[in-house]
């Protein structure tokens, strides 16, 4: 498979560049490595949301249930999503730790990541509570669409409404990276990297259900 390939070559291009190919940063140091692996989680954490997000709408808007399999790749994808998210703030309270002496100062960056754990850590409460309804589905949608409209407001309004401590995004308000030619072609294939591993993770997550689906058209035959 093409995209399990491009995995085992980017993954181990991006650690050896991140350890042995961009230089530190001026002011950061050492822990500037760090960025080649916060910002890729943090930007996997928010196409995850995102994708699980469009799934929802797809599922809520496929009335004739053509496509059963994508209550599945919703949950799969919001799963994932946490994950990196939990993930990315865990790298960032390190990184903190390193530069501001201490794991968690409440900056805006670390006080709307939490409110976003929160939001989709009661999206999987929810579901567990639904397990066996036949609403689940349906229910565990509507969640994940009003989830993924506030979301942007979390990662890209209040991090630059408040003051914050947080170095200057790496997409910023110039929409450039203000990185040198070594370290953002480092980032660049870290997200490549990261992105492609998001979607080799799903493709097996999503496999148990195309399996169990395909068993069933094969009863229903």
């Amino acid at each position: 498979m093409l995209i399990t390939r491009l995995v085992y070559i980017f993954m181990p291009a991006a650690v050896i560049m991140a350890f042995c190919y961009a230089p530190a940063a001026a002011v950061l140091g050492e822990t500037s490595r760090l960025l080649y692996f916060h910002v890729p989680l943090a930007w996997i954490s928010v196409m995850a949301f995102t994708v699980s997000g469009a799934a929802a709408v797809l599922f809520l808007a496929d009335k004739k249930g053509r496509f059963p399999r994508l209550e599945d790749s919703f949950h799969n994808s919001a799963s994932l999503g946490m994950l990196a998210a939990v993930l990315a703030t865990a790298s960032g309270s390190v990184w903190a730790k390193l530069m501001w002496g201490s794991y968690w100062n409440w900056d805006p960056r670390q006080t709307s990541i939490v409110i976003l754990l929160l939001i989709y850590s009661a999206y999987f409460s929810l579901r567990s509570t639904l397990a066996g309804k036949h609403a689940r589905g349906r229910l565990s949608a509507a969640y994940l669409i009003i989830a993924m409209t506030v979301m942007p407001f979390f990662v890209f309004v209040v991090p630059r409404v408040f003051p914050s401590l947080h170095p200057d995004p790496v997409i910023n308000p110039d929409m450039k990276i203000h990185l040198e030619a070594e370290m953002k072609l480092t980032l660049i294939v870290s997200v490549v990297a990261f992105s492609l591993l998001y979607f080799y993770l799903l493709e097996i997550l999503n496999r148990p259900s195309r399996i169990r689906n395909a068993v069933e058209v094969s009863h229903d035959e």
